[in-house]
């Protein structure tokens, strides 16, 4: 009799655990592809095939997104398309260097005054790092989203707030953001229902 395979389990950087996505490791090599000109889904997608399989064979109930991070780098290394792997890690470490230097401030920003108190970084309540995993949280606690259309979501809003390159955020901002990639998302959900 054939042994059932159980869901492999991902431990995120901020400890969350999440289940494996083989597509999510599609979409990796495909964007690391995409960054240096050599876009190609077929080879994308059997990459991938290696590194699922790989991960399956070790027979370990979870893995640390860095490993999986590890083996595609690895994989992408030893088949010739080093320079996407410099732009995938190269990616990886802008992304960990601005977490590190955006500073989220509990901030309200309605008026002229409060965009004064933003500017003189005088801010009446203490800021904190960037955190992606608060916005996730939210989103499941607040909206009652599944972890893996709020995690998507979550990347989506921090892509754009790193894309303002700011590096002091105020929580109105973010929630804004946050607003804004919901309504994406849903109207993308309506029209998959209605097609």
């Amino acid at each position: 009799m054939e042994s059932v395979r159980t869901q492999l389990k991902v431990i995120k950087a901020d400890g969350n655990i999440e289940e494996y996505i083989h597509t999510k490791v599609i979409g990796t090599i495909s964007s690391a592809l995409s960054q240096v000109e050599r876009t190609n889904i077929y080879i994308a997608e059997q990459f991938a095939d290696v590194v699922t399989y790989y991960l399956y064979q070790k027979n370990a109930h979870s893995i640390s997104s860095g490993e999986i991070f590890s083996i595609i780098i690895a994989i992408l290394t030893e088949t010739g398309y080093e320079d996407a792997a410099e732009a995938l890690s190269e990616y990886h470490f802008q992304r960990k260097f601005k977490r590190l230097r955006t500073e989220v401030i509990s901030i309200d920003i309605q008026d002229l005054d409060d965009a004064q108190l933003l500017a003189e970084n005088e801010h009446p309540h203490s800021g904190s790092r960037w955190d992606k995993s608060r916005i996730i949280n939210s989103l499941i606690l607040e909206y009652n989203f599944d972890i893996s259309t709020s995690r998507m979501i979550a990347s989506m809003v921090e892509d754009r707030i790193f894309n303002m390159d700011i590096s002091v955020v105020p929580t109105s901002l973010i929630k804004q953001v946050v607003l804004s990639e919901m309504a994406v998302v849903l109207r993308a959900q309506r029209q998959l229902q209605t097609a």
